[in-house]
């Protein structure tokens, strides 16, 4: 079962090719000398890649995670085989301009090979999507010298990158951070304080590591206000590139998690001898904005990673219900016929299509936020690419959160489908889970994005960020009545859509004058949200297969795309309903939540 396949490679082609139409971004200058076979050929390289170096040591990482023995982290060889693998394949800068050694692909392609790499094994992968990340802001904020300093090294791998920004003390409050920041006569800080939970803060995986750690200027303003963002590399970097001294930025242990058990996540003191060294990014007192720019990538990051997890124990448990017999039909009481595989037991097969339904829809999702990346950056026109930046701050909360909690679920239904053996280590499906736990909390827990949605995102620039995904959804709508067996769908998403807009029109007032009130069942509305934004994905899916059936060129074909329409058909009639309930609870402004005295409990 450790051989179980990390992507179902047809559904991926759909995706990319007939929904997300990717072939047309190659008339676009930056994407030029690009074609569908290009993009082929770098989405095989990565599944080469992703099978062979890093699906390979996947369970052996989880059973030996990092190590400290006071001086150095040690990790199974393997993993820095992969990481060179990966390197070599030019894959950590596969979006990145020629001049930086990148391929200049389309964010959505890059995304879409990334997704493989974190199906076959997260944790490893993670050091590459938080040196991108790293390398991102750097390149988007940095000073020249930073650039000259950083993005080659990080590009290639020789360094790798992190970000700094929880503390022991401030949790996810950011505002309550303490690091400081003193200045220093030749224009760099001093820096001193604590982080927490670090991913990838200290390895032996590259020559060395630069953070990227927020902290506060003395004199500054208070709260977030007066945070900004530096540049703290683990190894003094010379002008010329070489490396120097050590700088004083000290390991002071890891920390041991259920799950994502590869990737170091540590503890790390900055300036124990008042020696740590840092280079302001930007402006003083924008850290907090800059650092945004990275974890709003990191998001998705966050999102495709959960899909990606609860794809590979649908998979799995795909193939151990056509696999394993157990069982005869309830209206069959002869024990002396054969067994059947459990897929044909209803049950099971209710199972399954839940999985398909919440990982198809969320990979859906997480492509669609990658393909908004590209609109902003290449648009034809300065609306589009103002439209995608709007359309996807939007929905980043809800790419980071959907796939968080319903992918997760996915994995809990793989291992129910696995009955017992699901709840041991024999089979993969029990890593799959404790790996995919850690995206509810990450990068913002459910509270927080809940919060980043109905407080600000779905009421910024006068709500133009809804009315601009209204007009998407109804398009969707629109284009789903020409087919008339999606008819009840457009329907329902239409009726969805509106009880939704109702909502979050009864709650403005209660917003603008009772913000903890209207924000206590925040989490309700994110889970509302999410809900109808699957069911619009679903739809968006179910036009081009009902388009593409008729036409299917093989019986193989034929059952991928009725598959397809199928998903969407449950996730209307099982999921989509719930949402009703909800907006219905919201807009009663229930105080259940708040009037719960704390000593009550």
């Amino acid at each position: 079962m450790q051989d179980a396949p990390i992507i179902n490679a047809r559904d991926l082609d759909f995706q990319l090719f007939e929904v997300l139409e990717v072939e047309t971004l190659t008339q676009r200058a930056r994407h030029a000398d690009h074609s569908r076979e290009t993009f082929n050929a770098a989405l095989e390289t990565a599944h080469a890649v992703a099978v062979e170096k890093f699906a390979t040591h996947n369970r052996l990482l989880d059973e030996h995670e990092p190590q400290f023995d006071g001086q150095r982290v040690t990790l199974p060889a393997e993993v820095k085989d992969a990481l060179d693998a990966l390197r070599a394949t030019g894959f950590l800068a596969a979006g990145k301009d020629y001049e930086w050694g990148g391929m200049q692909l389309p964010s959505v392609i890059a995304f879409a090979c990334l997704s493989l790499f974190k199906s076959a094994n997260i944790a490893t992968s993670s050091y590459a999507m938080l040196t991108t990340a790293n390398a991102n802001v750097i390149e988007r904020f940095g000073s020249a010298a930073q650039k000259r300093k950083y993005l080659q090294a990080l590009f290639e791998g020789r360094a790798f990158g992190t970000m700094a920004l929880t503390e022991p003390q401030a949790g996810s409050s950011l505002s309550d951070l303490v690091t400081t920041a003193t200045p220093n006569a030749d224009g760099t800080y001093s820096i001193r304080g604590n982080k927490i939970f670090i991913s990838a803060g200290d390895h032996e995986l590259s020559e060395n590591i630069v953070h990227l750690v927020l902290a506060r200027i003395p004199g500054g303003p208070p709260g977030v206000k007066g945070i900004s963002l530096f540049t703290v590399p683990k190894y003094h970097v010379n002008d010329d590139g070489s490396l120097g001294a050590r700088n004083d930025v000290a390991l002071a242990g890891l920390i041991h998690k259920m799950g994502w058990r590869g990737t170091t996540s540590t503890m790390l003191s900055f300036g124990e001898h008042g020696e740590c060294i840092g280079e302001l990014v930007g402006e003083p007192h924008h850290g907090l904005a800059y650092m945004f720019h990275m974890m709003n990538e990191a998001r998705i990051g966050v999102g495709l990673g959960a899909v990606m997890l609860g794809y590979r124990g649908y998979l799995a448990s795909l193939d151990y219900a056509r696999e394993r017999p157990q069982g005869r039909r309830p209206d069959n009481k002869n024990p002396l016929d054969p067994q059947l595989p459990l897929i044909e037991h209803a049950d099971v097969r209710r199972m399954l299509l839940a999985q398909k339904a919440y990982v198809e829809g969320a990979y859906a999702l997480c492509l669609y936020a990658a393909r908004l990346v590209d609109e902003q950056h290449t648009g034809e026109s300065d609306a589009a690419r103002s439209d995608a930046g709007l359309l996807l701050d939007l929905l980043t909360p809800v790419v980071k959160s959907w796939p968080s909690q319903w992918c997760l679920e996915a994995n809990s239904l793989a291992i129910q489908i696995h009955g017992g053996y699901g709840y041991t280590r024999e089979y993969p499906v029990e890593q799959f889970y404790r790996d995919n736990r850690l995206n509810m909390i990450h990068e913002g827990t459910h509270g927080i994005q809940a919060i980043d949605l109905l407080g600000r995102k779905v009421v910024m620039k006068q709500g133009a960020a809804l009315a601009l995904l209204a007009r998407e959804i109804q398009r969707t709508i629109d284009a789903a009545r020409a087919h008339e067996a999606l008819h009840a769908h457009a329907d329902a998403l239409g009726h969805a859509w509106h009880d939704l807009a109702a909502t979050v029109e009864a709650l403005l007032p209660t917003l603008a004058h009772e913000t903890e009130r209207a924000l206590a069942n925040a989490n309700a509305f994110l889970e509302a949200f999410g809900h109808i934004v699957i069911s619009w994905t679903w739809l968006r899916q179910a036009i081009v297969a009902s388009a593409a059936l008729p036409n299917a060129v093989s019986e193989a074909d034929s059952d991928f795309y009725r598959g397809k329409l199928h998903a969407c058909q449950w996730f209307f009639r099982w999921e989509l309903p719930r949402v009703e309930l909800m907006l219905a609870t919201l807009r009663g402004l229930d105080d259940t939540t708040l009037t719960m005295a704390p000593q009550w409990f």
